[in-house]
């Protein structure tokens, strides 16, 4: 299959950093979940890396032009009005779930499935996506060509534009299963960077006698996590978040995207 769509396909978008690279692989690089022989592009065990024109940076197709094209004129209030009423409560019809994997290539094939017979799609964020919903905007509107008319707490909706035409839709080669995740280096240090061991060994025992700040459910709502452990380093130097519920890489995750938001601050 060959695909005109300008971006690399991972397995997530919003989950992965293009800038990290795995240190191993717990599976063959020649095995693609886009199945032997079904697409152009090769796989890397970590992404398909799109084709782009010789010796130029830039990609062989699609652009701004064609997004502002197919989203046309900006809606007025009373059509975004009208719109998020009928798409924005619990019984939508039109409704995909976003969970712990964040925006993943196959959800952008059911959003496109869902515009075939309707102007928008009502998204219900749930895990440790939530920690960063601006990341999750702009991936969705990025790899989709959508725009987003509504967001409250973890509910989305996704507008496809006026002009969008369902025949004309990009072609989006499925993942046939998950990929194995690959190996990256280790979250949580043994030696913090800037303390020596026993002040690395003091600050974590300091910090697992601390009371918790929050306590994590799984595949719950992390909306408002960051914000009040940035309101908590103002007065404590430890900060402790109870995820006794939550799977063992969730924690990992919850880890590395506190440590992202953190240092984008």
């Amino acid at each position: 299959a060959h695909s005109d769509l300008p971006f690399d396909f991972r397995y997530s978008y919003s989950e992965t950093d293009p800038t990290w690279r795995p240190i191993g692989f717990r599976e063959p690089t020649r095995f693609s979940p886009f199945g032997p022989g079904r697409l152009d592009r090769p796989w890397d065990g970590v992404v398909a890396a799109a084709v782009r024109a010789e010796g130029n940076r830039e990609d062989v197709c699609g652009g701004p032009s064609r997004r502002d094209e197919v989203l046309g004129e900006a809606l007025s209030e009373a059509e975004v009005a009208e719109l998020v009423e009928r798409y924005r409560h619990s019984d939508c019809s039109r409704q995909i779930n976003l969970g712990k994997d964040g925006v993943t290539h196959n959800m952008l094939d059911d959003i496109h499935n869902h515009w075939r017979r309707a102007e928008a799609v009502r998204i219900k964020c749930l895990g440790v996506a939530t920690l960063d919903m601006d990341n999750i905007c702009f991936h969705l509107e990025d790899k989709t060509g959508g725009r987003i008319i509504y967001r409250s707490i973890n509910i989305l909706i996704l507008y496809r534009g006026r002009n969008y035409d369902p025949k004309q839709r990009p072609v989006i080669p499925l993942m046939l299963w998950k990929p194995l995740a690959p190996i990256y280096p280790k979250v949580v240090q043994n030696v913090a960077e800037g303390l020596t061991f026993e002040e690395t060994k003091e600050m974590r025992n300091k910090g697992l006698h601390s009371p918790p700040l929050m306590k994590l459910t799984r595949n719950g709502v992390y909306v408002n996590v960051v914000d009040k452990v940035r309101e908590a380093f103002k007065t404590l130097e430890v900060v402790r978040l109870d995820c006794s519920h939550c799977g063992t890489s969730d924690c990992k995750k919850i880890g590395v995207k506190l440590r992202v938001c953190w240092c984008s601050s």
